[in-house]
């Protein structure tokens, strides 16, 4: 059983000591509450828990603490994907929900299995998930001064359960000030992306990450019969020549845990029962 989660980049010029350790703590204590939920849990259930905890934790641009559209609106996008099954579901440009990963990974068993914008809220609606603003403050403060914040990204999480079953669950707030509308690549096989040789989530500008297919090249190769680090630097060298902005997260089947940016500092820790490893 092992558990990788990522809170997205941040800048060290933008952050204080004080939000990295923060971070630091945070990651931590969800790696762990993670993994405890992961003894009694599939990877798929337990990949969507902890991104849903990630979500909860204002510093982290998901769910509660998202960043703000230029229209002074929020939407949220994020998916998960069963490993086992190679099912994805997902729910694009979705707003006034606490937690998009749940709605996403309800929608597993559906014949529609990806929703966006009010088609995704209704369906939230009609399935039980209470109306909640996941605006804080700063966010606020931030749009009206129209400015950007470097030190947030998406979440995500990548788990292997017991019986070696792997799946990833991805979440975002956007990037704050963009169209209304604009699609990141958190809903998408480009961003999270499972099967049972390997599962992926990404953080970093969508836009580089869908044209790269990041998450699917990854797996793919990896299927192919690549090393999972031989997987990462063949895609990363290729999301160079683009000038990509992107940050990954990975397990295999093997158990081996990898993580790669292309641009310094994805937060990120890992948990298999024993060590830590987070960011510093």
């Amino acid at each position: 059983m092992k558990i990788i989660i990522h809170g997205g980049f941040f800048s060290e010029s933008d952050q204080s000591q004080e939000v990295k350790t923060a971070k630091q703590n945070s990651l931590k204590n969800i790696a762990q509450k993670a993994f405890e939920y992961l003894k009694t849990n599939s990877a798929f259930d337990t990949a969507a828990y902890a991104v849903s905890l990630l979500e909860d934790d204002e510093l982290y641009n998901a769910g509660t603490g998202s960043q703000i559209q230029s229209d002074g609106i929020i939407r949220m996008s994020a998916a998960v994907m069963d490993g086992e099954t190679q099912k994805l579901s997902g729910v694009i440009n979705i707003q006034d929900v606490k937690n998009p990963v749940l709605v996403a990974k309800h929608l597993l068993n559906e014949d529609d299995r990806v929703l966006g914008g009010n088609g995704a809220k209704n369906y939230a609606t009609a399935h039980g998930f209470e109306n909640f603003s996941t605006e804080i403050p700063q966010r606020r403060k931030e749009y009206e001064e129209k400015l950007q914040n470097g030190g947030k990204g998406t979440v995500g999480c990548v788990a292997m359960d017991s019986n070696g079953k792997l799946a990833a669950a991805t979440s975002t707030g956007g990037k704050g000030f963009e169209i209304p509308g604009r699609i990141s690549d958190s809903a998408t096989v480009a961003g999270n992306y499972a099967n049972e040789f390997c599962a992926v989530s990404c953080t970093g500008v969508g836009e580089d990450i869908v044209s790269n297919a990041t998450a699917a090249k990854i797996v793919t190769r990896v299927v192919d019969g690549m090393s999972l680090k031989n997987a990462f630097d063949k895609t990363f060298e290729e999301l160079k020549k683009i000038d990509g902005f992107a940050g990954a997260i990975a397990i295999d089947k093997d158990g081996t845990l990898y993580h790669q940016d292309s641009h310094p500092t994805m937060a990120f820790a890992s948990f298999d029962g024993t060590d830590f490893t987070v960011f510093s």
